[in-house]
């Protein structure tokens, strides 16, 4: 076998090996690759199946936080950028995190009135921690907190 003709072997089988290797990691995370809707994306593709599992995101939006009933119930809207809005009710405990105006992304699903019942919540948080010693004086004990 010529030094040519071995080196296209050895070009080819490594390609095969490298596109092999890329199609199982592209399989392999697919399933684990869990994005959030927006409102806004929700608006513009429609709502998904009801009962289908789907993790929505945004801001708490200040002053849409109710707890009608006896309390373990709460009832607030998800907002982002656009003018659109997600009305999500929660039963359970929030995270110590979960606040108005802060960023949630709950995951449940949603009715055929398209109301979303969240089973979990994940509260986040901003980039900019500071620690308390650093905060000015007149920031309070919520403000920067992570």
């Amino acid at each position: 076998m010529r030094a040519r003709t071995r080196r296209l072997w050895t070009f080819g089988v490594a390609a095969a090996l490298l596109l092999a290797a890329a199609a199982l990691a592209f399989f392999a995370l697919r399933q684990n690759a869990n994005l959030f809707y927006t409102p806004e994306v929700l608006a513009e593709k429609g709502l998904p199946t009801p009962g289908k599992d789907v993790k929505v995101g945004g801001w708490v939006e200040p002053g849409s936080l109710t707890y009608p009933g006896d309390g373990s119930e709460m009832v607030f809207t998800i907002i982002d950028n656009s003018p659109e809005t997600i009305t999500v009710s929660f039963t359970g405990i929030a995270p110590d995190l979960f606040r108005e105006g802060q960023g949630v992304v709950a995951i449940g699903s949603f009715d055929a009135a398209g109301l979303f019942t969240a089973r979990q919540l994940l509260a986040k948080h901003d980039e900019n921690y500071q620690p308390r010693e650093l905060r000015p004086l007149g920031a309070g004990p919520d403000q920067n907190a992570s």
